[in-house]
C-alpha cells in the first residue's frame, strides 16, 4: 500500500478503535476519500466493538470479579493491539477474529 495513503489514514484508523462512537465517526469521515487503510481499521474496530458488547452482555450475568476483569483485560489488549497497528501504519488483523471481521464487514469502509 502507498505510504501516502497510510499516512492519511492513520488518524481515522486510530479513531476507529475508540468505542463504537469512534468507529462511526471514522466511518462517516472516511466516506469522502475512501481510504483503504482507514476502512481496514474501521472494520476491525467495528468487529471488536460489537463482539465486546455481545460478550459483555453474557459476562454481566456472572457475579465474579475474576471473570469480569479477565474479560476487560483481554479486550483492552485487543484494542491496544489495533491502536498500535493503526498508529504504526500496519494492517495487522486482530488475533483470532480479524479475518472474520474483514469478511463479514467487507462492504463497510
Amino acid at each position: 500500500m502507498d505510504e501516502n495513503i497510510i499516512n492519511e489514514g492513520k488518524t481515522l484508523g486510530l479513531v476507529a478503535y475508540l468505542t463504537l462512537l469512534g468507529t462511526l465517526i471514522a466511518y462517516f469521515m472516511n466516506q469522502d476519500k475512501r481510504n483503504p487503510f482507514t476502512a481496514f481499521h474501521i472494520r476491525q474496530g467495528l468487529g471488536l466493538g460489537i463482539t465486546y458488547i455481545l460478550i459483555a452482555f453474557v459476562i454481566s450475568s456472572f457475579d465474579s470479579m475474576m471473570i469480569s476483569m479477565s474479560f476487560w483485560l483481554f479486550f483492552s489488549v485487543l484494542y491496544l493491539y489495533g491502536i498500535y497497528g493503526a498508529v504504526t501504519g500496519k494492517r495487522s488483523k486482530i488475533p483470532l477474529l480479524g479475518d472474520f471481521f474483514q469478511k463479514v464487514f467487507n462492504t463497510i469502509g
